[in-house]
């Protein structure tokens, strides 16, 4: 007998009426319908390997990625160097294959690898509990929105226009599920203003620094949301963090944040891992597992899964969380960034970012048709306003070899000439030199087509 069955139709009845729907479609009603093929897949009945692979090889060509051209793209993935040290130690065969440590007296490498992964983001945010990490940074704002919720029992999230807006998509998307509101706080001169708080917002959801690159006032945002009895969630950019007030010293209840900037690459957008971190009252409501040190019968030093309440294979149906093994092995190579930069390297490279963003911000502002879209203060990030065609402005950069960053229009309409520009270590000061004289000449260039059109 085959040892995989399929399921049958009447099978495939019995588990549509189990969950309350009446065909297969209508499980994939919120995807819209121009995404969706609406055929049977066009599958070729077999090739070559040799014209499989060329075929591939021919795709793979088609993409840019940082090292063909300059690129000082941002808004939550960054192009920072990995040190060969990362991928020497995360493709070690104990490290790369396991599976979710279940039994702890043989999975004592991996725990403690989370164990000091979770110090090692409990000292970055300043609050003394950490998970052992989660999928990436918007499924982690959704998952601190879900534990303020059951904290308090209130039916609105007030969200920052600075947070990423794929995190504010995630929670808005957990949010509809949970019948509870959102509603967006504005930017004003490029920081968060919060409207009048009142005793059903369950928590304010910001970021640091913001999605425009500004650095938000922490403390100022934590009196407003405790003053009405809310939580304060923050999003946090790591690296910065080296510099700036650690969240739980700025009243932070939860911290989480995209964590790619530690040891991953871009990779085309993933994989990657997000933290967690909270207050010893919220531990219990964390999401995940967490990853305990001990004393064995003998007094040696010992590791055990701590606390994984939440995990769905202790409370399978009932579970609120199914991280299980999640993205451990990125968050390892995050632990090993960090170990390999070390508490001066990452306060140097921190500074670094400051002080190249610093001269990019001065350099670009002082171009004819660039104007600084805000003048707070900025770690790594910084928007500008270009007095042309944004897109276009963008096509003539890339033509010659520099992506100058992110076109703010595509998730902030009212910003259609904005431009979201990215500064770390790989981005040298001759490199921001020259994004200043291509961006110029190209802002000029469009400027003096438009001005010929109208005349």
């Amino acid at each position: 007998m085959s040892t995989y069955v399929s399921a049958t139709e009447a099978d495939r009845r019995e588990m549509l009426a189990a969950i309350g729907v009446d065909s297969i479609e209508q499980l994939f009603s919120d995807i819209p319908e121009g995404l969706r093929l609406e055929r049977p897949l066009a599958l070729d009945p077999g090739r070559a390997e040799q014209e499989v692979y060329d075929e591939l090889r021919a795709l793979a060509a088609r993409n840019v990625s940082t090292e063909d051209e300059v690129s000082f793209l941002g808004g939550g993935m960054y192009d920072h160097y990995v040190p060969a040290l990362v991928d020497s130690i995360v493709e070690r065969s104990e490290f790369l294959t396991p599976y979710t440590p279940y039994q702890p007296e043989i999975s004592q490498g991996g725990l403690q690898a989370m164990f000091e992964y979770q110090t090692a983001i409990s000292e970055l945010t300043g609050l003394p509990v950490s998970n052992a990490s989660v999928y990436e940074g918007p499924s982690a704002v959704a998952a601190a929105g879900y534990v303020a919720k059951h904290v308090n029992r209130r039916g609105r999230f007030v969200v920052s226009r600075g947070v990423h807006p794929h995190a504010r998509e995630a929670l808005a998307t957990m949010a509809g599920s949970w019948q509870m509101e959102t509603v967006e706080a504005p930017l004003r001169t490029g920081l968060t203003e919060l409207p009048e708080l009142d005793e059903n917002v369950s928590a304010v959801i910001v970021a640091q620094p913001n999605f425009l690159g500004a650095v938000e006032d922490l403390q100022a945002l934590a009196d407003a949301a405790h003053s009405a009895g809310a939580l304060l969630i923050c999003s946090c950019d790591p690296l910065p963090l080296a510099l700036l007030k650690a969240p739980g010293d700025c009243g932070v209840d939860i911290a989480v944040g995209e964590g790619q900037t530690l040891g991953n690459r871009l990779d085309f957008g993933g994989p990657s891992f997000g933290f967690f971190a909270t207050t010893e009252a919220l531990m219990r409501r964390i999401p995940g597992r967490i990853a305990g040190e001990t004393r064995d019968l003998d007094g040696k030093r010992g590791f055990v899964l701590t606390l994984q309440t939440r995990e769905q294979h202790i409370r399978r149906e009932k579970a609120t969380s199914n991280i299980c093994t999640a993205q451990a092995l990125n968050a390892l190579a995050g632990v090993i960034y960090l170990s390999w930069l070390g508490r001066r390297g990452i306060v140097e490279l921190a500074e670094l970012m400051l002080r190249r963003t610093a001269y990019a911000r001065q350099r670009l502002a002082a171009l004819p048709g660039v104007t600084a879209l805000h003048e707070q203060p900025v770690v790594r990030e910084f928007a500008v306003t270009l007095d042309a065609p944004i897109e276009k402005v963008i096509a003539r950069c890339r033509a010659a070899g520099i992506n100058p960053g992110y076109p703010l229009v595509r998730s902030y309409p009212e910003l259609s000439e904005g431009l979201l520009i990215a500064i770390t270590e790989r981005r040298t000061r001759a490199e921001i030199d020259r994004l200043a004289d291509v961006l110029g000449a190209s802002v000029s260039a469009e400027r003096e087509t438009l001005a010929g059109v109208t005349a």
